[in-house]
């Protein structure tokens, strides 16, 4: 970075880009120790509420059996409930106390960690010198008995301490050859080896959570627990008018994410999404409208889930307004369509907000959708126009519109880049450039200034003395004319009789048509 050719002031500067850099990595590195903690924190919650879920449970169980009369089958399961959550809490108990002891280890006293390293700590703590550490000596074994003891309850349960052989998640080939030990706990910071012992804890609270839940099911004590809380509106509309009442009622919602419910929609199927919500979504047809444009509907929903073996159904009927569709046309560009253009209109249908999706077609005239949703070009061919409008192919509606023809340009004639003098006269010597324009009318061309291109693309100009020509008739193709001739012939009192036989109109597709106007001019020569 820093080359001999360099000055004091730019060394200095490369030398403060190095230490910026320092100070930027350190910095990144402690935002990741960071999210440990936070990871472990969240976790730690988590594993205290399924604990006393857990708890729970078993009371249930014991419910049961006591309504069931005590029953030597039912007080077996009772017995191996109260096992499982003996063991499990002995192996969440010393999963806390290896928590403790590192935090110890690594001199974290208060409730707020002040090392949130201490990766020598750590492996003295956990592999030892001759792997008498705690995770040879007693996490990994407990853990893994654990599962095998599980086992008995949960079928699938596999073991909870695995080495990265044996383990899909690690692919890295520098990582595969070490143990599970080695793999969770060697050079790690004390807040990553902290988290590692959460989630262990979390995965040994599921295989009891999933070894209680199939016990209760014997016994027919099993409880839906409603852990998804949340709130929900309900308003009477999400449309209000100015100087109203909007209305509303707000209140709690409950779900529990142990049960499937099964759902349907007017006796449907309905597809149900992983939170537990069915999503209803149909297409309002249209029906009788009253006379405010409304029509009454309603929709029946079904809630079906298994509770203690049984099934349990909850039906609800929800009615709702279907509202007539009104389309709202507002003009791009023009106030009016015109024959042969491109007239740009806007349709929008407020009722129908997201679902709108238009598609158009026409009667006398050619429709192009445009870009934007909404947007159409008309190009009428006919006095009348009718635009017909369909959103996701429901018709919305139809509008018919008037046709105003094109109106004619004014032709304007100029000498020397100035407007000639038809009337007192114009300068010879100015005539020797030429042109005619082609000037479309000022609101016409305000409209639609994509339709409103004319020129002048034939003319026939004749230098006159007295009654007659001086010189012959020349025809000028384009607008611009070079008079030299003419005026090296004109004599003061002749005239330049200018006689227009072509005007063209280039629309905004870039096509050009033909106009159909004539005009002449007189000029007095001075």
């Amino acid at each position: 970075m820093a080359g001999a050719n360099e000055t004091p002031r730019q060394k200095m500067i490369g030398m403060m880009y190095l230490v910026l850099t320092a100070l930027l990595a350190l910095q990144v590195n402690s935002a990741i120790l960071l999210k440990f903690k936070f990871i472990d924190d969240s976790l730690l919650g988590v594993n205290d509420k399924t604990s006393i879920g857990a708890d729970g449970t078993v009371k249930g169980i014991q419910a049961a059996v006591q309504k069931n009369n005590n029953q030597a089958r039912d007080l077996a399961v009772l017995k191996q409930s109260e096992e499982i959550r003996a063991k499990t809490k002995d192996l969440v108990s010393y999963l806390r106390d290896v928590r403790q002891k590192l935090l110890t280890a690594t001199e974290n006293k208060g409730p707020e960690m002040t090392n949130l390293s201490g990766e020598d700590k750590v492996a003295i703590t956990m592999l030892g010198g001759k792997r008498n550490g705690l995770a040879y000596t007693g996490l990994k074994p407990k853990l893994n008995e654990y599962s095998e003891y599980i086992k008995q309850f949960v079928p699938g349960a596999q073991p909870l301490a695995i080495d990265a052989k044996d383990d899909a998640r690690v692919t890295e080939k520098a990582q595969k050859s070490k143990n599970f030990e080695e793999l969770n706990f060697e050079n790690t910071p004390v807040v990553a080896a902290l988290a590692t012992i959460s989630q262990k804890e979390t995965e040994v609270l599921k295989y009891e959570a999933d070894a209680l839940s199939a016990l209760a099911q014997k016994v027919g004590a099993k409880t839906i627990v409603f852990d998804k809380i949340g709130a929900f509106a309900s308003a009477e509309s999400n449309t209000v008018a100015a100087g109203t009442k909007y209305k509303a009622e707000l209140f709690l919602t409950a779900s529990a994410s142990t049960i499937s419910p099964r759902m349907t929609l007017n006796g449907n199927s309905l597809s149900v999404g992983p939170d537990g919500h069915g999503k209803v979504e149909f297409t309002a047809r249209p029906g009788g409208f009253d006379a405010s444009g409304n029509a009454k509907a309603s929709w029946t929903g079904t809630i079906r889930f298994n509770q203690n073996g049984r099934d349990t159904t909850f039906t609800v009927k929800v009615p709702y307004t279907i509202t007539k569709p009104v389309m709202q046309i507002q003009s791009a560009s023009v106030q009016a369509l015109y024959f042969k253009c491109g007239n740009k209109l806007n349709v929008s249908v407020p009722a129908l907000g997201a679902q709108y999706k238009p598609s158009f077609s026409a009667s006398g005239a050619s429709a192009i959708q445009g870009a934007k949703v909404g947007d159409v070009t008309l190009i009428p061919n006919s006095k009348e126009v009718t635009l017909n409008v369909s959103s996701g192919g429901n018709a919305i509606g139809s509008q018919t519109f008037q046709v105003r023809p094109i109106p004619k340009p004014s032709i304007e004639a100029f000498a020397g880049g100035r407007p000639v003098n038809d009337k007192q006269g114009t300068p010879g010597t100015a005539i020797r450039s030429f042109s005619l324009r082609a000037i479309p009318d000022a609101g016409f061309a305000t409209f639609l200034p994509d339709d409103a291109k004319f020129r002048v693309s034939r003319y026939e100009v004749t230098l006159v003395r007295g009654k007659r020509p001086a010189i012959g008739t020349k025809t000028i193709t384009g607008p611009t004319a070079d008079l030299s001739d003419v005026v090296n012939a004109y004599r003061e009192g002749d005239r330049l009789y200018v006689e227009v036989k072509d005007v063209q109109r280039q629309n905004f597709q870039g096509n050009v048509e033909a106009v159909n106007m004539s005009r002449t001019f007189n000029i007095p020569l001075l």
